[in-house]
């Protein structure tokens, strides 16, 4: 099953402009946000919090974020 990252995309584009920018913030490639993005590679726990840290985004409102 594959996840619609939608709204994540555009929350980072709204804060950060780029994901280039976004992930040289979160201190990691822009091939690594990508494929996190294209669900090549899975969102961890930790990847979570950080991303919702960054993005002002509330832990308890991150599930339309990541699990739609």
């Amino acid at each position: 099953m594959g996840f619609s990252y939608n709204k994540l995309r555009g929350r980072i584009i709204e804060k950060f402009g780029t994901q280039e920018k976004f992930a040289k913030e979160l201190g990691i490639s822009n091939t690594t946000l990508s494929r996190k993005m294209t669900g090549e590679v899975q969102f961890t726990q930790k990847d979570i919090i950080a991303w919702c840290e960054l993005l002002d985004v509330n832990l308890s409102d991150a599930a339309p974020y990541f699990f739609t």
